[in-house]
C-alpha cells in the first residue's frame, strides 16, 4: 500500500506499473488489471452512439479501479457509459465490485462493512478505490480508501484534495442499491424498511441524511442523560428541540417521497412490476396529515418533555421517527406486502426502486428539483443478482426500463445468458477470481 491514499487516486506509480501489466495482457483482452483500456474503448464505441447526449450530460463513470480491495490486487475497469453487466460463479468478486462503487457514498456501503473487513487478505492493510466521473467533455477523479497504519479511518479524495467524508461525494454523484439481502424487506423488522426508505430519500437530496443524523445524535445524548438522572431543564430542552426540527424534517422527506413514488409510472404494466400503495405507521407521518411542521414539531417538542419519566424508564425514546414503519401494499390486489408470494415481493421492491430512479430521470430531463434548484448530481444503481429471479419476460422488461430511465447501471449475475436481453446496449464483463475480462455481445 502507498504511503497516502492519494497516491492511489491521483494516477500514481501503482497505477503506472498497473499500466505496464496492462499492455503486456492487452492480446488477452482483459480488463481488471490485465486489460486493455483503449481496447475496451474502441469495442464499445459503436454503443456509445446510442447512449446519447442525455446520458453524457447526467454523468457516469468511465474508470473503475480497485487496490488491495477484497479480492482484488489491482483491478482497473475502462467503461464507456453503457449498463454495466458483471457475469460469473459465486464467490468470483462480482458484488466487491458493487460494494466498491457504493463505498463512495456515505455510510458502510451495500454489504454494511465494517473498515477492517475491506482490505485483501493477505494484502498490506491497506485498500483503495478510484473511480473517473465523466459529464459531457469534463471528467473528474474521487477516490476513497484507508492506511494499514490506520485502517479504521476512511480517506476521501476529490482530485487531488482531501474531501471532509464520503458525504462530499453527494455533490457528484449519488448511488442506489439493490441486493439479495434485502429480498426479505417485508418480512423483517420495521428497521430495515426504514433504512430502505431512507436510502432512497438520500439519492433525492443528501440533506436527508443530516437530518436523520442530527435526529439519532440528539436522541442518544437525551437517553444518555436521562439514564444518568440529569436534570438539566435547559440541556434536556435543547436536545429535544433538536430532536424535534430534525425528526419532523426526516417524517416530511418520508412522506414526499412516498407520494412521488406513488405518482410515478416507471413504464411497465402492473403484471410485470406491480405498483404500491404505501403508508405509515408512525407518530410524525401521521400527525403531518392533518397539520402543519411548525405545529407538529411543537407538539413534538412538548410530548418528548412530558415523555422523560418514561423513557428514563424504557432507556429508549418510544415515539419519533425512529419507532415508524412503511406499510406496503400491491395495488392491484389490496394485498399487503408480506403476505405476497415471494416472487410478487421481489417485483414489488424492484418497482420501487425503478420508481425512484424514474423520478428522479425526469428531475433530470425537467433540469430542476422540486425546490426549483438544480438537478443535482447523476445517480449510479447497482443490481446485485437482480436478475436471478426473474423469468425471462420481466428480465427484458427491467432492461428495457433502465434503459429508458438513463443513468448508470451496474448489475451482476452467475451467468452471462442472464443479460442476453440487453444484447449490445450493455457492456459485459467476465469475472473469474481476479481478473475481470470483457465480453463481446456481438
Amino acid at each position: 500500500m502507498p504511503s497516502a491514499v492519494q497516491d492511489i487516486i491521483d494516477d500514481s506509480p501503482i497505477y503506472e506499473g498497473a499500466q505496464d501489466s496492462i499492455q503486456q495482457d492487452a492480446s488477452k483482452g482483459a480488463v481488471g488489471g490485465h486489460g486493455d483500456e483503449s481496447a475496451s474503448a474502441h469495442a464499445g464505441e459503436s454503443a456509445i452512439a446510442h447512449i446519447g447526449e442525455s446520458a453524457t450530460a447526467q454523468g457516469r463513470l468511465s474508470r473503475l479501479s480497485l487496490t488491495d480491495f477484497r479480492s482484488y490486487v489491482s483491478a482497473t475497469l475502462a467503461l464507456d457509459g453503457r449498463p454495466v453487466t458483471l457475469a460469473g460463479p459465486n464467490g468470483a468478486g462480482k458484488t466487491n465490485i458493487l460494494e466498491a462503487i457504493s463505498l463512495l457514498g456515505p455510510g458502510r456501503g451495500l454489504r454494511s462493512a465494517r473498515l477492517d473487513e475491506l482490505p485483501r487478505v493477505e494484502g498490506p492493510g491497506g485498500w483503495a478505490v478510484a473511480v473517473r466521473l465523466k459529464s459531457d467533455e469534463d471528467e473528474m477523479r474521487l477516490g476513497v480508501g484507508a492506511l494499514a497504519t490506520a485502517p479504521d479511518r476512511r480517506q476521501c479524495r476529490i482530485e487531488e484534495r482531501a474531501a471532509s467524508g464520503p458525504s462530499a461525494f453527494a455533490q457528484h454523484l449519488r448511488l442506489l442499491w439493490l441486493t439479495p439481502a434485502q429480498d426479505r424487506l417485508f418480512m423483517e423488522g420495521a428497521g430495515e424498511r426504514r433504512r430502505f426508505l431512507d436510502r432512497l430519500a438520500f439519492a433525492h437530496d443528501p440533506a436527508h441524511r443530516s437530518s436523520a443524523n442530527d435526529y439519532e445524535t440528539a436522541m442518544r445524548q437525551r437517553q444518555k442523560l436521562l439514564e444518568e438522572g440529569v436534570r438539566d431543564d435547559a440541556w434536556l430542552g435543547a436536545l429535544e428541540a433538536q430532536m424535534a426540527e430534525a425528526g419532523v424534517a426526516v417524517a416530511a422527506a418520508r412522506r414526499d417521497l412516498a407520494a412521488l413514488l406513488m405518482q410515478t409510472d416507471i413504464g411497465a404494466a402492473d403484471t410485470v412490476f406491480p405498483a404500491s400503495v404505501l403508508a405509515f405507521e408512525g407518530y410524525l407521518e401521521n400527525a403531518l396529515d392533518g397539520a402543519p411542521a411548525a405545529v407538529v414539531e411543537d407538539e413534538f417538542r412538548d410530548r418528548l418533555k412530558d415523555q422523560r419519566r418514561v423513557d428514563r424508564e424504557a432507556k429508549r425514546a418510544l415515539i419519533g421517527p425512529h419507532r415508524s414503519d412503511l406499510l406496503v401494499t400491491h395495488k392491484t390486489k389490496g394485498r399487503v406486502a408480506r403476505l405476497c408470494s415471494t416472487g410478487e415481493q421481489k417485483a414489488l421492491l424492484i418497482g420501487l426502486v425503478l420508481a425512484n430512479a424514474r423520478a428522479l430521470s425526469r428531475i433530470w430531463a425537467s433540469g430542476y428539483d422540486g425546490a426549483g434548484a438544480g438537478q443535482g448530481a447523476p445517480l449510479i444503481m447497482l443490481l446485485d443478482e437482480v436478475a436471478a429471479h426473474l423469468d425471462q419476460a420481466r428480465r427484458a422488461a427491467l432492461y428495457d426500463i433502465l434503459d429508458d430511465i438513463g443513468f448508470q447501471t451496474f448489475m451482476t449475475g452467475t451467468d452471462q445468458s442472464l443479460f442476453s436481453a440487453w444484447g449490445q446496449r450493455a457492456q459485459s464483463f467476465a469475472v473469474t477470481g481476479e481478473t475481470v475480462s470483457e465480453v463481446n455481445n456481438q
